[in-house]
């Protein structure tokens, strides 16, 4: 289905990549860097780095973006978003991950400092939109540049086609893939390729996974970001608020579900919320046929 996938370690033919977010705290930190560690072994075909609101998170998410560059052998991805920062500003932050040697940026608008549901409001000498941030980007460097997209439609959004617009005025301004918001019913994300794709938007549109740790969270974030949970998703959580083992058993079987699923109808490119653990989404990995080297099999 999709273009340009480059060999795994296990020479499989899928591509996969994470999203990692700052922490806050020391424990947080170690935890992050032993998922690093442990999903780099799976040579993925980047990583990226969240932003905070407000860019909350800037100089952590620099440190971080730096570090994977300078001590791993993946290639880094940060994600910039035009809230709250001028033109100015953003060219610089810009210009320090080029000196880094980071190459991929993940553009976005961002959400309001006030909060998901809030009006956005562009800095007044910033970048307006998530496609005018690309066609900052792509004027100052040749950044690969990935933007995001909403298969069931983003929270501001009057209908799919006027997403269906704002991604392609994205691809107009040089983005060269969309990474979707997650989803719990693939049918969701095919009907979304499907009017993609009639439209002649041909980069790669990659699956966001997201693996269901606390539903509780997950659907409360899911209300906010327009993401639907399908009725039997929410059946398979029932009564384990309290049994985190089992928890996460069905968690991890429904994630395994979906992304077979997926994988079976010829999606090639899958793209990980980690939460920053690796245990889930290295599993996944391993049923995919994607592993380290050292444990390929021979046929």
């Amino acid at each position: 289905m999709f273009n340009a996938l480059h060999p795994t370690a296990s020479g499989t033919r899928f591509n996969i990549s994470y999203e990692f977010f700052p922490p806050k705290t020391a424990e947080m930190e170690t935890q992050l860097w032993a998922s690093v560690k442990r999903l780099e072994a799976l040579r993925p075909h980047f990583v990226s780095v969240t932003y905070g609101a407000g860019g909350s998170t800037r100089e952590r998410t620099h440190a971080i973006v730096a570090r994977i560059a300078r001590e791993t052998i993946m290639k880094p991805a940060a994600h910039l978003t035009c809230v709250s920062s001028s033109k100015e500003e953003i060219d610089e932050i810009l210009s320090a991950y080029w000196d880094a040697g980071v190459r991929h940026i993940v553009a976005l608008r961002g959400d309001p400092p006030t909060g998901v549901g809030t009006a956005f409001e562009p800095n007044p000498k910033g970048y307006a939109s998530s496609s005018d941030l690309v066609n900052g980007i792509r004027r100052l460097h040749d950044f690969e540049i990935s933007v995001s997209t909403y298969p069931e439609g983003h929270p501001e959004s009057r209908s799919i086609e006027q997403d269906l617009d704002a991604l392609q005025a994205k691809i107009d301004a040089g983005a060269t893939r969309a990474i979707t918001q997650f989803f719990f019913d693939n049918d969701v994300y095919f009907r979304f390729l499907d009017k993609a794709r009639a439209r002649g938007i041909t980069i790669p549109i990659v699956p966001g996974i997201m693996p269901i740790r606390n539903f509780k969270q997950v659907s409360n974030f899911a209300a906010k970001a327009g993401a639907s949970v399908p009725r039997w998703v929410a059946e398979r959580f029932e009564g384990l608020d309290e049994d985190q083992e089992t928890r996460a058993l069905v968690a991890a079987t429904t994630a395994v579900e979906q992304v077979m699923g997926l994988a079976r109808a010829g999606v090639e490119e899958f793209h990980f919320y980690t939460n920053n653990r690796a245990d889930m989404v290295f599993a996944i990995c391993h049923l995919l046929g994607v592993r380290p080297l050292r444990e390929k099999v021979d046929a």
